[in-house]
This record gives C-alpha cells, sequence and structure tokens, in this order.
C-alpha cells in the first residue's frame, strides 16, 4: 500500500495583466497568513499586560504593526540571501542577478531567522525595549509560520525526503524524485519531510511556546522561550536532515547524501552532515546557552 501525492494545483489562480502573468501560489500565500497570525499573536501578548515583567518597557499595541513591517522584510531579504549564501554561494559570482530573483524559488529558514534576528534588534533599539524579551515575543508568534511554509512546500512537491519503504511513503510526482536507487525493487515512495517539519517544527513547537509564555509567564525569564525554540527546532531539523534528499547540487556518485561535513565514509548516511544541519548546531548550542542563563524576573 502506497500513498499517492494529492493533486494539489501550486497556483491558486492566476490571470494575464497587459502580457504579464500575475498568479497567487500556496507558497506566497503561507508567508502572508503565517505574517497575519504573527501579527494576532504578537498583539494579543502586547496588550496583556500581566504577561510582561515589572519596570521593563513593554511593547505598544500601536508599534506592532511597525514591528511586523520590521520582521516581514527581515524574513524576505534574510531569506532570499541566507538561500544564496549557504546554498548557492558560486551564483554570486557567475549570476549575481539571480539573487534577487525571488520567483525562481529558493529560501532558507535560517537566513530568514537571521534576518528576524537583525529586524527585531534594530526594532527593540529603537523602541528601547529588552532584546530578549522582544525575542521571546517573536519566537512564540514564528510557528505557524513555518508549520505553513512547510505545507506549501509539500503542496509544490518539493524538498522531499529519501527513499523509503515505511508506511509514512509517498509518490511524489516529480521525476527527480522518482529516480530511486537501482536496486530498489519497489515504487519509489519517499519520506515526506515537508510534512514532519510542518508538524514538529511548526504544530508542536508552536503549542509548546504558546503555553511557556502565557501560562507559566515566559516573559519573566527572558531569553528562555528563545533557548525553546532554538533548542526544538535545532534539534527536529537536525534529525529530520536525516530523511531529507540534500539538494541536487551538494549531491555526486562519491557524495551520495550531500554531505557537506564527512566523517568517514561518504557513501555511509550518517557519516557525516549535512548543510542543513551544520546550520543547526549553533542554533542548539547558543539556545541551551541561553536556557541556562535565562534569569527568573519574579
Amino acid at each position: 500500500m502506497t500513498l499517492s501525492f494529492p493533486n494539489i494545483n501550486p497556483i491558486i489562480f492566476s490571470f494575464d495583466f497587459f502580457g504579464f502573468e500575475l498568479s497567487l501560489r500556496y507558497y506566497s500565500l503561507s508567508y502572508i497568513v503565517g505574517i497575519i497570525i504573527a501579527w494576532k499573536i504578537i498583539l494579543e501578548i502586547s496588550k496583556r499586560e500581566i504577561l510582561w515583567p515589572k519596570n521593563f518597557n513593554r511593547l505598544n499595541p500601536k508599534d506592532v504593526e511597525d514591528l511586523i513591517f520590521h520582521l516581514a522584510v527581515g524574513i524576505v531579504l534574510g531569506g532570499r540571501l541566507g538561500y544564496v549564501l549557504f546554498y548557492q554561494p558560486a551564483v554570486i559570482f557567475y549570476d549575481p542577478i539571480f539573487i534577487f530573483q525571488v520567483w525562481k524559488g529558493g529560501m532558507s529558514f535560517h537566513g530568514g531567522f537571521l534576518g528576524v534576528v537583525a529586524a527585531g534588534i534594530l526594532f527593540g533599539y529603537k523602541r528601547k525595549i529588552p532584546i530578549l524579551i522582544l525575542g521571546d515575543v517573536i519566537a512564540t508568534a514564528s510557528p505557524p509560520g513555518i508549520f505553513l511554509g512547510r505545507l506549501a512546500n509539500f503542496i509544490n512537491g518539493e524538498l522531499w525526503g529519501k527513499p523509503t519503504s515505511a508506511f509514512t511513503g509517498i509518490i511524489f510526482p516529480n521525476r527527480e524524485a522518482q529516480e530511486c536507487p537501482i536496486d530498489w525493487l519497489t515504487i519509489c515512495t519517499r519520506h515526506p519531510t515537508q510534512l514532519y517539519e510542518a508538524l514538529f517544527e511548526g504544530l508542536v513547537l508552536g503549542l509548546l511556546l504558546l503555553f511557556f509564555l502565557f501560562k507559566m509567564r515566559g516573559l519573566f525569564y527572558p531569553g528562555r522561550t528563545i533557548s525553546l525554540f532554538l533548542i526544538f527546532y535545532g534539534t527536529s531539523r537536525f534529525c529530520i536532515e536525516y530523511f531529507r534528499q540534500a539538494d541536487a547540487h551538494f549531491i555526486s556518485d562519491s557524495n551520495p547524501h550531500g554531505q557537506i561535513i564527512t566523517f568517514y565514509h561518504s557513501m555511509a548516511e550518517f557519516g557525516g552532515l549535512t548543510m542543513g544541519q551544520i546550520l543547526c548546531i549553533p542554533m542548539i548550542i547558543f539556545g541551551i546557552f541561553l536556557f541556562k542563563y535565562s534569569k527568573n524576573l519574579r
């Protein structure tokens, strides 16, 4: 028994406008809805004075829209630049215009994360809001966007996983996804790693952070909500990377798993680290550091 890929058109609608095709895709919609949900969460946090430590400047509800604008710019710029620098750095030299061609695809979570960090620091400095507390608020509002983004990746039929005979395996329609090893005896089914990430990095992490901030007054432990985000996301992504197909430009006959760092035989599935895993390691380390040194202000 195998699971077939759902027949969902990635384009919600499109129309011709004076010779230009304008369309709305699920991937674009995931960004829009994710930002709207983040805005609602941050607005709700800003209104609840009981959640904020005393003697600290708190986020004014009137400033939430300005914060969301900063974050949206950080996500797009950081995500695009991160993808180019982390995954295709050579393109800077032979096709620099590709950096600005966002319609051709290519966004990095880790780049978008760094963009959000930069935007949050800039906004917190201007509004004189403690950076760690503001970061805790932003971290709590981030998982819904991750959840929707991974669902959109699934609808696009991209970022699929390695071949598997497990019951979760799905037949992806892409020609590249149907190219299993020559010794594969059954239909080529692959791990739906987009859904794995949506579940753990989006849904589970989101519920954990909402519970910690609203029920356990997480803002009274500046930096701890961020630390939970970093540790949980980093660990989940690190583990799921073992099931995820590496980007094609990292794969070769001598490096079939697309590992950037190899500890022993390059043909071994667990013999090295992918780019995604390498980028997760500092997240986990910094998250542990923050968790250890975050203080209770109550």
